[in-house]
């Protein structure tokens, strides 16, 4: 009897394991970015209308116009730049966006909580950098695949 119970708990753990696994290969890590870092402001369906969007002096962009604006190319570079932060444009100001190349870092300000998932992210070479890169990518991949026709 504890032998068939032991064996039921294996194949219980086992299917318990697939199904976590088949769920990981399901996740869109851009659009948990997306939602986890930029919705407050461009709104969870990305078109520039977040919960504080009435608080920011300049309205957020619609994210989802982005190739249609551009000639039907999605501007993946600028999109980049302009997440990371290189992209700033001086006559406008400072801007209001966050520089999400510096709050993607997983080791800025230490000591705090560094998720494990991050240092998977971050190669053999540990580097916050490809951290970074791969975060801002995800949200660049996710824009892309959400623009309007």
């Amino acid at each position: 009897m504890v032998i068939s119970a032991v064996k039921c708990l294996i194949i219980a753990g086992l299917a318990a394991g697939f199904a976590a696994a088949a769920q990981a290969d399901d996740l869109d890590v851009g659009k948990l970015e997306f939602q986890s870092s930029c919705a407050s402001c461009h709104g969870a369906d990305a078109r520039g209308k977040g919960p504080v969007s009435d608080q920011l002096k300049t309205p957020p962009s619609d994210l989802t116009v982005l190739a249609k604006t551009n000639n039907g190319v999605f501007p993946a570079n600028t999109v980049y730049e302009t997440i990371d932060g290189m992209k700033t444009i001086p006559a406008h100001g400072t801007r209001e966006m966050p520089v999400w190349g510096v709050r993607f870092n997983p080791i800025v300000n230490l000591p705090h909580y560094v998720d494990p998932s991050y240092w998977q992210k971050a190669g053999p070479d540990q580097s916050p950098e490809v951290v970074v890169r791969k975060r801002i990518l995800a949200v660049v991949d996710y824009l892309g695949r959400i623009q309007q026709k």
